[in-house]
């Protein structure tokens, strides 16, 4: 098949070799992790007949409408489009040996082409079993590392499309139970430390106006609100999506989890986010976020959230989980200012950066010099081990807070 072959056959008034080349394609985006169904590949169909086949601007813009739903998933598919509409084994020649070359310059590819490249590889055959005749050779059993210990250990940014699936079924496992404040509010409890006089007072009145016993009361305990602020730029575009699934866990989890996202501008996604079903969740954000894979302006976001949001989540000591590289497009304008703010109206300002997974990691950006200094703790997130840490230290006993420099 020489290299336009698979777009000459879009060409050629053979709708079979057509309808051959949409199923394929869209096989290969369903296991890159797209959501591809029948649906789309009839309306695929249906959008190529209406623009100029012989235009691969016009046919990958047909495509690109009907078959991507989520903000996430422009790259991937144009990855596969470029690869595939050229030539299926030109292509997937091509996006192997891209993989062989970042292997042995020690760098990664892009998230999106390794996805691909792995969704056109073709599936390895099993090993043929012996003939039963044969003895089968003497196998050593020998103490190796699970698949579940090395997925919980493995960066999100190197995950495969099947190991990012992996990673969101044990993300929906795990639970924050923040330790329970007490309130101002009370309740009726016979073993109360605090004696309720007008209570006591009420029911002696059934008693002629003696008191026969003490009401008593103790204050309500719930657990503190938590606030979730997620850098979705360019730069944390990938952690974000896996991170994404954690905050709907937790927020159908549990109670007051209130969930921002910002690029160059804060969107309040809490509502979204509570719909049950994941995907459901994640499209209805995708639809409200127009600043995905944008720039990053982590100062005017902050500001905006303490002059608009915060006197509204922040109450009854709550938690801030503040997600971001700290990498500001803006040089750190305003932002210390904004991160010191935040910090004195919540109880305990949580900095997750991803960029902590480096061990020679060094605080060199304005952003991140600036923010430091005013929070409670500056932890790493990403991967499966440090959210699971993460939620063991929110789950545990809470330290003071240290005082401000």
């Amino acid at each position: 098949m020489s290299e336009f072959a698979a777009m000459d056959a879009l060409t050629r008034p053979s709708r079979g070799a057509l309808a051959d080349n949409l199923l394929a394609f869209a096989r290969i985006l369903r296991r890159t992790g797209m959501r591809v169904g029948t649906a789309d590949v009839l309306a695929a169909a249906e959008a190529i007949g209406l623009v100029d086949i012989a235009d691969r601007r016009q046919v990958h813009a047909a495509l690109r409408g009907v078959m991507v739903r989520r903000h996430e998933d422009f790259d991937v598919f144009d990855q596969a489009f470029l690869l595939f509409w050229r030539d299926p084994e030109a292509g997937r020649n091509a996006a192997a040996m891209a993989m062989l070359e970042g292997f042995k310059q020690e760098r990664k590819a892009p998230p999106s082409t390794r996805r691909v490249a792995e969704a056109m590889t073709p599936p390895k055959q099993p090993p043929r079993e012996p003939p039963p005749t044969e003895e089968k050779p003497p196998v050593e059993v020998a103490m190796t590392v699970s698949e579940r210990e090395r997925l919980q250990s493995m960066d999100f940014e190197a995950m495969s499309a099947a190991e990012i699936a992996e990673a969101k079924k044990e993300i929906r496992k795990l639970v924050l139970p923040l330790d329970a404040r007490p309130t101002r509010r009370f309740r009726p409890d016979p073993q109360g430390p605090v004696v309720d006089l007008r209570a006591t007072i009420r029911a002696s009145l059934h008693e002629g106006g003696e008191i026969l016993t003490l009401a008593r009361r103790r204050k309500v305990t719930r657990p503190p609100p938590l606030v979730a602020l997620c850098d979705i730029s360019g730069s944390m575009a990938r952690y974000a999506q896996i991170l994404l699934h954690f905050l709907h866990a937790v927020t159908n989890d549990r109670d007051r989890v209130h969930s921002f996202l910002f690029g160059t501008r804060l969107t309040n996604v809490t509502r979204q986010l509570k719909h049950k079903d994941a995907e459901v969740a994640f499209e209805l954000v995708s639809h409200i976020v127009p600043d995905w894979s944008g720039g990053t302006r982590i100062g005017e976001s902050l500001e905006l959230f303490n002059r608009q949001w915060a006197k509204r989540v922040l109450g009854q000591g709550a938690v801030v989980l503040l997600i971001t590289d700290g990498l500001d497009r803006e040089g750190a304008k305003g932002l210390a200012d904004a991160t010191d703010r935040l910090r004195r109206s919540c109880r305990r300002l949580i900095w997750l950066n991803p960029l902590l997974r480096y061990e020679g990691f060094q605080p060199r950006s304005q952003g991140i010099r600036a923010m430091l200094p005013h929070v409670d703790e500056f932890r790493p997130v990403h991967n499966l081990q440090s959210l699971r840490s993460l939620v063991e230290t929110l789950s545990g006993p809470q330290p003071g807070r240290r005082m401000a420099a």
